[in-house]
């Protein structure tokens, strides 16, 4: 009696905890090791290091979505799979996106509740922050750089030259 071969693990859409695991049992399901998951990623025309493999299943955080496209990839998840990978990891990063709105047959309707308003798209919060800390940061940099620029041609400084007066030493 044969049977049929186990299908491979579908992506949670949950938590990032949830996917995290899921993509441990793709791991598992695939048989590969890490080193042989860079190889197969390599030959889908992607880039994941052993290394960078290991440490995202060793983390409960929600990988990048380069990350998870190599790694489904290189279990040889391919088509609509991979692309219910990578949508359950974006629902995940910025939450389901909202199905669309009914069109009204009648088009003179002008007026909007708050429930017709679509809601913005979710931002992950860890996002702003470390996006403005790096503006901070490029910005301290361009300060520097132009202050430092300054000083050295000479731009903040008196023109005046200094004129060294020697004491007149005294005859004998």
């Amino acid at each position: 009696m044969t049977t049929a071969p186990p299908t491979p693990p579908t992506p949670p859409d949950s938590d990032a905890a949830a996917f995290v695991a899921a993509l441990r049992r793709l791991k598992a399901w695939s048989g590969l090791s890490y080193r042989r998951l860079e190889r197969e990623a390599a030959d889908a025309g992607h880039c994941l290091p052993y290394s960078t493999a290991a440490t995202m299943l060793g983390r409960e955080r929600l990988p990048r979505e380069e990350l998870v496209a190599a790694f489904v990839a290189a279990c040889g998840i391919r088509g609509d799979e991979a692309e219910a990978w990578l949508d359950a990891r974006t629902d995940i990063a910025c939450g389901p996106a909202s199905a669309p709105a009914p069109a009204s047959a009648d088009n003179t309707h002008t007026d909007t509740t708050p429930t017709d308003i679509a809601p913005a798209a979710v931002v992950p919060a860890r996002t702003r922050p470390r996006r403005l800390r790096w503006t901070l940061v490029g910005v301290a940099a361009l300060v520097t750089a132009l202050l430092g620029g300054t000083t050295a041609a000479g731009v903040l400084t008196d023109d005046e030259e200094v004129v060294r007066e020697t004491p007149t030493s005294t005859r004998l």
